[in-house]
C-alpha cells in the first residue's frame, strides 16, 4: 500500500507541473527576428574582436622589415590598408623608418601609428 500512495503521489505532482514547466510564453515572429539581429551583431562585433587581436598578436615583438615586407605583411599593420602598403613598397628603399614620412609614403598620423612596429634591417 505504502508503494502505491507514494507512485500515485508522485505521478499526481508531476501531472501538476508538468503544464507549468512545458509551457513557455510563445514569441511572435518580430522578436524572434529582432534577437536572432542582436544575437548576429554580438557574434560579428567579437569575430571581429578576435581577428584584431589575432592581427596584433601576429605582430607584436616582431618588427616588419619595410624594405623586404610583402603587401600582406605590411597589411597587418595597425591602420595600414591597400593603398599605404602600396605606397610603402613603391617608395623603396628606405634607410631608417622615418623615411616613410619623408617619402610622404604616410602622414605623420599614419606612421606615429607602426612606429614601434617598423624597422629597416
Amino acid at each position: 500500500m505504502t508503494l502505491s500512495r507514494t507512485v500515485l503521489a508522485a505521478i499526481l505532482i508531476g501531472a501538476l507541473f508538468l503544464p507549468v514547466a512545458c509551457s513557455r510564453p510563445s514569441q511572435n515572429p518580430e522578436e524572434i527576428r529582432q534577437k536572432t539581429a542582436q544575437a548576429t551583431a554580438d557574434i560579428k562585433a567579437d569575430a571581429t574582436a578576435v581577428a584584431q587581436g589575432v592581427k596584433e598578436g601576429l605582430t607584436r615583438g616582431n618588427k616588419v622589415d619595410i624594405n623586404k615586407a610583402t603587401k600582406n605583411q605590411l597589411m597587418a599593420l595597425p591602420g595600414i590598408g591597400e593603398p599605404a602598403a602600396d605606397r610603402i613598397i613603391a617608395n623603396r628603399p628606405y634607410a631608417t623608418p622615418d623615411d616613410l614620412v619623408r617619402k610622404r609614403a604616410l602622414s605623420s598620423r599614419e606612421y606615429d601609428r607602426i612606429a614601434g612596429q617598423v624597422a629597416v634591417k
